[in-house]
């Protein structure tokens, strides 16, 4: 039995991360915007970065919020829809703009004399609309194939969310076309993106070792270990969540997981890019001197 003590204990922690991961987010995207000198392919896909986390917080949280607060844990059918929607919208966008901010990366450490030339303005707003089409388009393939699932007379989701996995677990058929859609989806937005994400490291890696400069290296890791840093806490805790096998307290388990997957990471991201870029925080710094 969950006391009134749980629930507020619950939506206090709640409140704050949500508030703490717009706040973060909403920095940086301001910071970007109002400093000139980082309008460059990094920030700006950074930029995209933060718009993508504030959508996937504001996804779950606030109707999270609402339960809490209200004690009402009924979602309608079409609510949980739009929200399992909006949310692979939102995830497939985040492993697309990580998997271009790797290319960024391996651009401007393996091929520095072309970097704007290979990745000019026009060629940016490509990939930024390459980012959301992709979204739509794995969200829409998601969503639909969800739909075509006969559930069981059971609607219970133990899960604070709509999620794929979560109802999945309530279904009595109908999950083939779902099935081939998670398996192409593991292997163009998954195993693809990642596999790629490591060979550009290692070579980037390799570049890096061959600078003489002490401060070059140092520079030139720095601008890296952020992106390496998000994308390793992003497939790692993705791969716990839909990847782990089922334990004894595997309900338990999976929730606590999801919770770290779809609010600590969102949140963390900015943080890890703020904390460890010279560029945004003496950004940051200016446009606090100013105001």
């Amino acid at each position: 039995m969950i006391t009134n003590e749980l629930y507020i204990f619950n939506f206090v922690y709640f409140f704050l991360i949500y508030l703490i991961g717009i706040f973060i987010n909403f920095t940086i995207i301001t910071v970007i915007w109002l400093d000139h000198h980082l309008h460059t392919p990094m920030y700006l896909f950074l930029c995209n970065l933060s718009i993508i986390d504030l959508c996937y917080t504001t996804i779950t949280i606030p109707k999270l919020l609402y339960i809490l607060l209200s004690g009402n844990n009924i979602i309608s059918y079409s609510h949980c829809f739009i929200q399992i929607f909006f949310f692979f919208l939102a995830d497939s966008a985040e492993i697309t703009i990580i998997f271009i901010m790797a290319y960024d990366r391996y651009v401007a450490i393996c091929h520095p004399l072309y970097y704007h030339h290979i990745l000019n303005k026009k060629i940016c707003r490509l990939f930024i609309l390459f980012t959301w089409i992709c979204g739509c388009f794995n969200s829409s393939l998601i969503t639909s194939s969800i739909l075509k699932m006969i559930f069981c007379s059971l609607f219970t989701i133990h899960q604070f969310f709509c999620d794929a996995k979560a109802l999945f677990n309530i279904t009595c058929g109908g999950t083939k076309v779902f099935y081939t859609v998670v398996y192409a989806e593991c292997l163009v937005l998954g195993l693809i993106p990642f596999i790629y994400n490591l060979m550009s490291y290692v070579k980037i890696i390799k570049i890096i070792l061959r600078i003489k400069s002490k401060d070059g290296r140092s520079k030139a890791f720095s601008t890296c270990s952020s992106h390496l840093t998000v994308m390793v806490i992003f497939y790692g805790s993705a791969i716990s969540v839909y990847m782990m096998p089922p334990t004894d307290n595997y309900d338990l388990l999976e929730q606590i997981l999801t919770v770290f997957y779809t609010t600590m990471v969102p949140m963390l991201n900015p943080l890890i890019y703020s904390l460890k870029n010279k560029e945004v925080k003496n950004s940051l710094k200016k446009l606090l001197a100013y105001y």
